[in-house]
């Protein structure tokens, strides 16, 4: 009897259109390559999927360079750690909690390190996977923690949001304002620019407060 990894591939394999090759020398092989069994059926190997590998590892490097402009992309911290579990959904508030990621993060961290690696971060997601995806093997519970991560990046990149508050709310309403600040927008909430800092002088011949400035002559010839 086949090993339940191998046949839940070799279903996979099917469902593609191909099946099983078998070759005298070497084992039994998927038609896609993706596991070999040896001919004695005392070893199994497994080759990951190069291109869910590669998402995984893509995923790695954003979030290892997130809020970090000098960083490598090689060591993911405690903290960006933290936020791919959160981001990716590892951490679901009921089998996986922060605490749990802060865990694995210092079980397979070197003793003396602040980071991980990437291949410290594949035990770290080995380290999780029973415990997200309990019900599942310990190989389903690894590829479904995979599909997790697998193309991903941190959320909120680059974006910052304004707080809305009653303060801000105050501090952003132009009609409250009073006295010279007030001069400088309009009844719109525009700024009116040079107009609304400065004093411009006009050398028209009328008090600044005078309303009717241009009005004489048409007054006079109405009168007439």
């Amino acid at each position: 009897m086949l090993p339940p990894l191998l046949r839940a591939r070799r279903g996979r394999a099917e469902a593609d259109g191909g099946g099983l090759k078998t070759d005298r020398k070497q084992g039994i092989f998927l038609s896609n390559d993706t596991c070999f069994l040896g001919k004695d059926y005392n070893y199994l190997y497994i080759m990951a999927e190069s291109a869910d590998m590669e998402q995984l590892l893509t995923a790695f490097r954003k979030f290892a360079v997130h809020g970090d402009t000098k960083a490598t992309g090689k060591d993911l911290t405690g903290k960006n750690w933290a936020k791919l579990c959160k981001d990716c959904k590892i951490i679901d508030g009921k089998n996986i909690t922060g605490t749990d990621v802060d865990i694995v993060f210092s079980k397979v961290k070197q003793k003396t390190s602040r980071v991980i690696n990437y291949e410290e971060f594949q035990k770290a997601l080995e380290e999780l996977a029973p415990k997200r995806f309990k019900g599942q093997s310990k190989e389903e519970a690894l590829q479904s923690i995979h599909k997790l991560v697998e193309g991903r990046e941190p959320t909120n990149v680059g974006v910052t949001k304004v707080a809305k508050t009653p303060a801000v709310d105050r501090l952003t309403d132009t009609s409250r304002y009073t006295g010279s600040h007030k001069e400088r927008f309009d009844e719109s909430g525009k700024g009116k620019g040079r107009e609304g800092r400065e004093e411009i002088v006009e050398n028209t011949g009328y008090v600044g407060a005078y309303k009717n400035a241009g009005t004489y002559d048409t007054k006079v010839k109405a009168e007439k």
